[in-house]
């Protein structure tokens, strides 16, 4: 069996459409025997109308974040959209040049703002109108340049993201970046999952045959959520999954990853 010891993709109050805060969180995550939660709430255009640097104040401070809470690592981070065929992250070109208290600052751009003190970011799909009738060429390489961003480490829910890539060109890409393809629990309990677990399987295989890093993520919504692995634990299982590509596995694994994927 697989040990999956973390998970690094959780949300809070501050997705707006989630319902617990950090505390209780990390709480549900020393319940479910978790040596290490990552925080990643939303960073996208599903938040707020108005792109200001006010509006998503809540990255700026995750420096006051304990590093470890109920006996549970704690990394701060943030699941970050893709906004078009570049693989452009969100507020890529948002110009902000003053901070939340209105003092000037050095000019920069929101996404430099919010990524400053995470600890890593995940790159996935929600919107994607822009995508609409792309190239399979063109969407690989949508997700190869938003993997090559410093601070994305892992690729979000892919096999339910609804836009088609070349499966190994992008499985490959992340290996030879060091960074990770994220297996996901709640892309397993959607009405649709029949035909998303078919996917999320094929994309769990090709990355077992191809050598490339998985990371676990609940994208619990709910503290009752979160470590909640059952259905990517029976899947990895039953395809035989090698435990050390589970960057999950222990809070020291991960974090060596993330190290050596970051710097």
């Amino acid at each position: 069996m697989v040990r999956i010891a973390c998970d690094v993709h959780t949300h809070t109050l501050f997705s707006r459409h989630a319902y617990s805060t950090v505390q209780e969180d990390v709480v549900a995550a020393s319940e479910q025997g978790m040596e290490l939660l990552g925080v990643t709430d939303h960073y996208s255009c599903m938040l707020f109308n108005d792109y200001t640097i006010e509006n998503f104040a809540y990255f700026v401070n995750l420096h006051d974040w304990p590093h470890e809470w109920h006996g549970v690592r704690l990394l701060h981070g943030c699941e970050a959209d893709i906004v078009d065929l570049d693989g452009h992250i969100f507020g890529y070109d948002i110009v902000v040049d003053h901070g939340i208290n209105g003092d000037a600052i050095r000019r920069s751009t929101l996404k430099e703002q919010v990524f400053r003190d995470c600890d890593y970011a995940i790159a996935s799909i929600h919107g994607r109108d822009w995508a609409e009738g792309a190239s399979i060429a063109s969407t690989t390489q949508m997700y190869v340049n938003a993997l090559q961003d410093p601070k994305v480490l892992i690729l979000g829910h892919l096999g339910r993201a609804g836009v088609p890539f070349d499966v190994d060109a992008v499985v490959t890409a992340a290996r030879d970046l060091g960074k990770m393809i994220e297996i996901n629990e709640a892309s397993l309990h959607r009405r649709d999952a029949s035909e998303l677990v078919v996917a999320c399987r094929g994309i769990a295989e090709r990355c077992a045959e191809l050598g490339t890093m998985i990371s676990f993520g609940s994208d619990a919504h709910t503290c009752w959520k979160v470590g909640v692995h059952d259905r990517v634990s029976a899947m990895l299982d039953e395809i035989h999954f090698p435990e050390e590509l589970c960057a999950c596995r222990s809070a020291a694994a991960f974090e060596g990853a993330l190290r050596a994927a970051l710097g």
